[in-house]
């Protein structure tokens, strides 16, 4: 598996907080004024380090008077329809590109992947795409567009009914278990882990960018 994807962490939280929900989302009324809504969307994301691409005139350099060209993904958008059997999730992004010698018009195509997730590490998917750059002649600015969709099976994202009725079971003050997170529960927490899933977008780096992003 490529170096890009090894680094992209779990995900830290499964359950996205939002003040209203939409009819069909498991609400979770945490007794504190804040309410979880879970949606059978992929949450979406850029991993760390991946964000941002910079390449040499040398292939063994790193100074800064010979980058190249330097770029970074920005301005991540989405749209997801959930109403199929097949959830479709689509993300868009620019892409704002600098290069150091601006003589003459010239294009670059930078390479991107984009990988689904679920339960935080198991990879469904992975595709690799590129955008195109281009600098008019003495332009050392440029933008270009990118986007990536992913397609996912609904009865992959929905929760078993056991586990949204263990989630979303009234409590009252007296009940043993009043006072417990449901999520709290192994066998929850890991059902709620493996219905999650993320479309995640980044630079398709090499090794070496990799350790660049990470150190510089």
């Amino acid at each position: 598996m490529h170096a890009a994807v090894r680094l992209i962490a779990p995900a830290v939280a499964v359950l996205a907080l939002s003040a209203c929900a939409k009819t069909g989302d498991l609400v979770v009324n945490q007794g504190v004024g804040v309410t979880a809504v879970r949606s059978l969307c992929p949450a979406v994301g850029i991993p760390d380090y991946t964000g941002d691409i910079t390449t040499f005139s040398s292939p063994t350099s790193r100074l800064a008077r010979d980058m190249d060209v330097e770029a970074t993904m920005t301005n991540l958008r989405t749209t997801c329809d959930e109403q199929g059997e097949r959830i479709y999730a689509n993300a868009t992004f620019d892409v704002y590109a600098t290069r150091q010698d601006t003589r003459g018009a010239r294009t670059v195509e930078l390479p991107y992947f984009s990988v689904v997730l679920r339960g935080g590490s198991s990879v469904v998917t992975k595709k690799v795409g590129t955008v195109r750059i281009a600098f008019a002649d003495g332009q050392d600015r440029a933008v270009g567009q990118g986007q990536a969709g992913a397609f996912i099976n609904r009865a992959d994202a929905t929760l078993p009914a056991d586990v949204r009725e263990r989630i979303t079971r009234e409590r009252k003050a007296g009940d043993e278990d009043a006072a417990l997170d449901p999520l709290a529960d192994p066998e929850v927490r890991a059902a709620v882990q493996a219905a999650s899933f993320e479309l995640l977008v980044g630079f398709q780096l090499s090794d070496e960018q990799l350790a660049y992003n990470a150190t510089r």
